[in-house]
């Protein structure tokens, strides 16, 4: 075979390959994650077309084509066994580059499941705290006698306990009892949205009635003071992963009540994968908030401009990382709506 009916044969093929490596590196400058397929080119077929140019290149060289050929065709292989034999990236890199970029572009990428967690926490909350300050007779209609005086005795400013911060051993006990209290109200409500969503909506509308109750009252009888201290620390992780649990749980309820186009098995897994990838951001978001509540929030004896401070630092940096973070980063766009 002559060699311009043998470029002719493979010269589509080598420059789809071209495409996919060139693509591979702007995205590996940009991110070091896995290549964008371009049009025309499927993830699953660039081993095969690797090979094929290995072979196509073996028969270019018995037959003695030109060098400028063989130098292009070697090039390419060689571009080709750098990207498909290269060592994968640490787990450690994978994980921080998730946590840093990929979480927060997924969060985004759920935006109208977000606001309406958001609504349905901050709403009641917000709403009841409020209504509290004008009505304080009523947090007897929201919340049990026992749970009014347990807060009342916890946060009571009269009393000197709150003046200092419990023990290092007491500290190490409350991490890991915060640990486990935190995670398990971050997945139940997630798994909620497997109850057409109800489920996260009633445990959404229940923490913002129960939060908004215990601060209003305690603002209401002049126990504000601690109580504010004790929660500016680990509100802006807490409150925030919640928020996420909540909208990945609604995410899982709409595609269950409404599947659109795909079918309702399809689209339920199709939540479920976007819901886990958020619950991994959710669940290091709580397990640092843990770590703040019992090393830092129960401190009382720190300034309460040091405890605002920090914690408006703190939301800042939460906020503005799930904002911007991953910004200008090519998205993976598999979890995309």
């Amino acid at each position: 075979m002559k060699q311009e009916q043998f470029v002719a044969r493979h010269q589509a093929e080598w420059d789809a390959l071209e495409q996919w490596l060139q693509a591979h590196g702007e995205r590996a400058r940009r991110r070091g994650g896995p290549p964008p397929v371009p049009v025309g080119v499927d993830d699953g077929e660039v081993p095969a077309r690797y090979r094929r140019l290995c072979q196509q290149l073996a028969l270019a060289r018995r037959r003695g084509y030109s060098t400028p050929l063989l130098e292009r065709l070697q090039a390419l292989m060689q571009r080709g066994h750098a990207v498909l034999y290269r060592a994968p990236a640490p787990r450690w890199h994978r994980a921080a580059e998730f946590l840093v970029a990929g979480f927060p572009q997924l969060v985004r990428s759920q935006a109208g499941c977000m606001w309406a967690s958001l609504a349905l926490f901050a709403g009641p909350l917000v709403g009841l705290f409020v209504l509290l300050q004008f009505r304080p007779e009523l947090v007897h209609e929201l919340l049990d006698p026992r749970r009014i005086a347990e807060v009342e005795a916890m946060f009571d400013p009269a009393d000197p306990r709150h003046a200092l911060g419990r023990d290092s051993g007491s500290d190490w006990q409350m991490f890991g009892h915060y640990v486990m209290n935190n995670i398990s109200i971050g997945l139940r409500t997630f798994a909620g949205g497997l109850l057409a969503g109800v489920g996260t909506i009633l445990v959404l509308l229940a923490n913002g009635v129960g939060i908004g109750a215990v601060a209003g009252h305690l603002q209401a009888i002049g126990h504000g003071d601690p109580f504010w201290r004790f929660v500016a620390g680990h509100a802006p992780l807490e409150l925030t992963a919640l928020v996420i649990a909540g909208g990945a749980g609604l995410r899982l309820g709409v595609d269950l009540v409404a599947p659109g186009r795909r079918r309702r098995r399809d689209a339920l897994v199709r939540a479920g994968r976007i819901g886990a990838r958020l619950c991994l951001g959710v669940a290091v978001m709580l397990l640092l908030a843990a770590f703040v509540e019992a090393f830092w929030s129960s401190t009382q004896s720190i300034p309460a401009w040091i405890k605002y401070s920090v914690s408006a630092l703190l939301w800042t940096l939460v906020l503005g990382w799930l904002w911007r973070g991953g910004h200008g980063v090519v998205e993976d766009g598999a979890d995309a709506p």
